[in-house]
C-alpha cells in the first residue's frame, strides 16, 4: 500500500534543515560541454540518445548522505549546466546492488517520467498526481512532514506512466522501490534523493517529457568509472 512505499523513502534520523547554499548564481561562464562532466563511459553509455535533460546527483562519497545536484540541458550537440544545488541521498550512501532497507541510494541511470505530491503542481510538465495519500506519517519527526509535498519518481523498480506511489515493483519487493526526488528534511534518506522545496518546484517546472529527462546518480567515484 502507498504508506509502506512512503515509509521506505523517508523514514528517518533527521538533523536540522540544511542551508541549501546555491552555486548556480556564482558560476563563471562555461565553455561548451561535449558531454556531462564527472560521468564516465559506463554510465554515459546508458543515457538515451534522445535525452536532452539530465539531472546528475554527485554523491560526496560512497558512504556519505551528502550530494550536489545539477541540471544539464542539451543545446544542439553540446550540454550546458543550467543550475546546481545541495541535497541528500541515502543516509548510508550508495550501492550498485540496492535492496529494501539498506538505506543506500542505487547508482545508475534512470528515466524521470512521473511526478506527484501533497501539494498542487507548480506548473509541472511531467504528469502530476496530487493526492493526500503522499502525506508523510505524523509519527515521523516533524521535520519530515513535508518531505512529499512534491515528488518526482525515479524509474527504479517501478512501472512508468503510473503515480509515484504506485506500489508495483516489477523486480520484486526485495529490490526496493518508491525511490524519489523529494523535499529535503535536513539529512540522509532511506534511498531517495532530496532537495529544497524551491529546487523541487524548479525541476517540476523545467523537466519536460519531450526532452526525455533522466537522472544519473551515484557517488563521484562510481559516476566517473
Amino acid at each position: 500500500m502507498a504508506v509502506m512505499s512512503l515509509a521506505g523513502c523517508g523514514s528517518s534520523d533527521h538533523g536540522k534543515p540544511p542551508a541549501h547554499a546555491r552555486t548556480d548564481d556564482a558560476q563563471p561562464r562555461q565553455a561548451p560541454l561535449k558531454r556531462i562532466p564527472g560521468v564516465g563511459d559506463r554510465l554515459w553509455d546508458r543515457v538515451p540518445a534522445d535525452s536532452r535533460q539530465v539531472v546528475v546527483v554527485y554523491g560526496a562519497g560512497r558512504n556519505s548522505p551528502d550530494s550536489t545536484i545539477a541540471l544539464f540541458d542539451k543545446h544542439g550537440s553540446v550540454w550546458k549546466q543550467e543550475r546546481s544545488w545541495s541535497g541528500h541521498n541515502g543516509r548510508r550512501g550508495w550501492t550498485t546492488n540496492h535492496h529494501e532497507g539498506d538505506q543506500r541510494s542505487p547508482v545508475g541511470v534512470f528515466t524521470l517520467t512521473d511526478a506527484g505530491g501533497v501539494n498542487a503542481a507548480p506548473d509541472a510538465r511531467l504528469p502530476y498526481t496530487r493526492s493526500a495519500a503522499f502525506q508523510a506519517p505524523h509519527y515521523w519527526k516533524k521535520s519530515s512532514w513535508h518531505d512529499f509535498d512534491y515528488v518526482i519518481a525515479i524509474d527504479y523498480n517501478r512501472v512508468k506512466g503510473t503515480a509515484p506511489n504506485d506500489p508495483t515493483r516489477p523486480l520484486g519487493q526485495s529490490k526496493g522501490g518508491s525511490i524519489w526526488l523529494h523535499v529535503d528534511h535536513g539529512g540522509g534518506t532511506s534511498a531517495c534523493v532530496s532537495q529544497s522545496a524551491s529546487d523541487m518546484r524548479y525541476l517540476l517546472r523545467t523537466l519536460d517529457p519531450k526532452a526525455h529527462p533522466v537522472v544519473v546518480m551515484g557517488d563521484r567515484d562510481d559516476l566517473k568509472a
